[in-house]
């Protein structure tokens, strides 16, 4: 992975510390020596260890009355509010070039086939536009199954063979799902497992700002988990979730009530998609979101750590603009 967590590098800091100090000492004995100590009046009294509440970090993407993106705010041009409270905003930096860990997730389910060849076209050219070499991104396909088509990687041409690789699911199989659920249903579209396990299961173990970019009618039948599981472990991992809703009304249409309850909730859009021309405009306006965000970071005001969701809300304090964020975090437990 590209970033790992600090604890790990104080962990590896300590340790070579520790020996080399052991190496020291045995020089020492070796030859009879002893390390010269320091005079008693020369010590300093050990300083307290203070742990550090955790700083909550929101990615923020804020447009005008006419849906265009808004550059060059300043942090005072902000407020954040958890659960009413008014928060003090420690870090601001407006983001173009921060890493992004993206999933690509393809529906490949029955209502998806007249438009997977504009699909694959529009997702690669999507990666193209948006992806630089230190960002990180990954090819899942769902339908009866959870596929993952590519693991993270930086390679453009391997997450292309992914997605050509994608098919429309055939009526009558059935395959087990990838990840610790058994076999599905047959005719089902497994949308909630294929959020639920590219979240917990990827996503999880990856740091900095995460999203996935989701192209499907929303509709799920089959899935082991239930939709607020699946948004749950979105919010746990601060994964932002775009969707692209394709809506064809031979399959019973899309289900815009999920769709916008993943989008709301995690700071994402649900553009819908009709043709392969509103396709490819879609994911212009996602990469150009991913690219335009503003980071803002505080130290809670609530010092509990009892696990529960707080709400979280941002407001921009200049008139007819609209902030896309998330709409909370878990907190963390003891």
């Amino acid at each position: 992975m590209r970033l790992r967590p600090i604890l790990s590098l104080l962990c590896v800091t300590v340790l070579a510390a520790g020996l080399c100090a052991a190496a020291l000492r045995g020089e020492q004995a070796q030859s009879g020596t002893q390390a010269p100590k320091a005079p008693a009046a020369a010590q300093e009294p050990q300083q307290p260890i203070r742990v550090q509440v955790e700083l909550v970090n929101l990615f923020a993407t804020v447009r005008d009355n006419k849906k265009r993106i808004v550059p060059g705010l300043e942090q005072a041009d902000f407020r954040v509010l958890e659960d009413g409270v008014e928060q003090k905003i420690t870090n601001f930096s407006r983001e173009t070039s921060l890493p992004i860990t993206m999933g690509l997730l393809m529906d490949t389910s029955g209502s998806i086939q007249n438009l997977l060849d504009a699909e694959q076209e529009a997702a690669s050219r999507f990666l193209e536009r948006v992806m630089r070499p230190s960002d990180l991104a990954m090819v899942m396909s769902f339908d009866t199954d959870v596929d993952l088509l590519a693991d993270f990687t930086s390679d453009r041409a391997q997450l292309e063979r992914a997605i050509q690789r994608a098919r429309i699911n055939a009526p009558q199989s059935s395959v087990a799902v990838q990840g610790p659920f058994p076999t599905v249903a047959r005719r089902s579209t497994a949308f909630y497992d294929a959020v639920y396990l590219a979240c917990r299961e990827k996503l999880a173990r990856e740091a900095g700002r995460k999203s996935l970019v989701i192209l499907t009618d929303a509709a799920d039948y089959g899935s082991k988990v239930r939709l607020e599981e699946a948004l749950e472990t979105a919010q746990r991992t601060d994964t932002v979730i775009h969707i692209l809703l394709v809506s064809d009304p031979r399959f019973g249409g899309a289900d815009w009530g999920v769709a916008r309850k993943f989008a709301d909730e995690t700071g994402g859009r649900v553009i819908e998609v009709r043709d392969e021309k509103h396709l490819k405009e879609a994911f212009d306006q996602i990469s150009e979101e991913l690219r335009t965000q503003y980071t803002l970071g505080y130290y809670s005001s609530n010092p509990a750590r009892d696990g529960k969701f707080r709400k979280v809300k941002i407001e921009v304090t200049k008139p007819d603009m609209k902030v896309l964020a998330r709409k909370g975090y878990y907190a963390p437990r003891n």
